[in-house]
């Protein structure tokens, strides 16, 4: 227990914001499921109305302290991000309606000399595999490490 009088007061107002704050999070975690259900099931139009009743519950809670500015960033960052994904998903015609192009020739197109192949492997690589990679070949060049 708390011996001073401004300890006992810090824990009478750490539990008001407690309080407080849980219930701003609460309604940030409520629009932002809104938001989310709304861009994910087809039906009537809304949802860009939805995601910004998010995004600005999001930027109030970080104004005020009750989330870190950081963490409303990447939500915000991941419900535009779903956003856009629908919505280019939607908007894109079906891929039996593309006009069919001409089939590409047999024969493989040149490439200059000191151009390097990509391959499928290379392509799956995430970008921390790909730099660990360039890091292990350019220290090899180097002669680090021979004996």
């Amino acid at each position: 227990m708390a011996n001073s009088s401004s300890a006992r007061k810090r824990i009478r107002s750490a539990r008001r914001k407690h309080e407080q704050n849980r219930g701003v999070r609460s309604a940030v975690r409520t629009a932002i499921a809104r938001a989310r259900r709304a861009v994910l099931q087809p039906g009537p139009e809304g949802t860009d109305e939805l995601v910004r009743v998010a995004s600005s519950a999001l930027d109030k809670a970080a104004e005020h302290g009750v989330l870190h500015r950081r963490n409303v960033s990447r939500r915000k960052s991941r419900l535009m991000r779903m956003a856009a994904k629908v919505g280019a998903e939607q908007a894109a015609p079906p891929a039996e309606a593309a006009p069919k192009r001409k089939a590409a020739s047999a024969k493989p197109a040149k490439s200059s000399p000191g151009a390097k192949k990509a391959t499928a492997a290379s392509k799956s690589r995430t970008k921390t595999e790909r730099t660990a990679a360039r890091t292990r070949r350019t220290a090899g060049s180097t002669g680090e490490g021979r004996s």
